[in-house]
């Protein structure tokens, strides 16, 4: 009876996990269709936009990574926070004052470090599938 309910609600998480990323991916490509059709009304293309695009597609790529392999890389996380500051301070550059700006870049030379890091530990330490 026990085994029965938790497997009843594992598959309750499950459907509930798919349904989510479902909502995810919808939502990130009407937000880059959004996007790419502002630009083309705009007729002209800004690094801004661009950035944005990328940060769309780590989202799809990193939804994509927890379907194939059913785990959620700490990376996509990471990268999607270095592009979403580096956006940041292409669009704000101008008005930012210098003690912003130095805090920008810093956490963005901090989340490079989180990503040598872990790449460091998964090839220094690689995961055991059969854990």
């Amino acid at each position: 009876m026990n085994n029965s309910i938790q497997q009843f609600n594992q598959r309750l998480l499950l459907v509930a996990e798919h349904i989510g990323l479902l909502v995810i991916g919808i939502a990130t490509v009407i937000a880059m269709a959004s996007e790419v059709s502002a630009m083309v009304s705009a007729a002209r293309v800004t690094l801004s936009d661009l950035l944005l695009l990328f940060l769309y597609l780590e989202v799809l790529a990193m939804v994509g990574a927890y379907y194939r392999t059913g785990k959620l890389p700490v990376r996509f996380p990471l990268y999607i926070g270095m592009v979403a500051l580096a956006r940041y301070l292409v669009l704000d550059i101008k008005g930012m004052e210098d003690w912003r700006m130095l805090a920008v870049t810093g956490s963005i030379l901090l989340l490079t470090l989180a990503v040598l890091l872990v790449r460091f530990g998964h090839v220094r330490y690689p995961y055991h599938d059969d854990e």
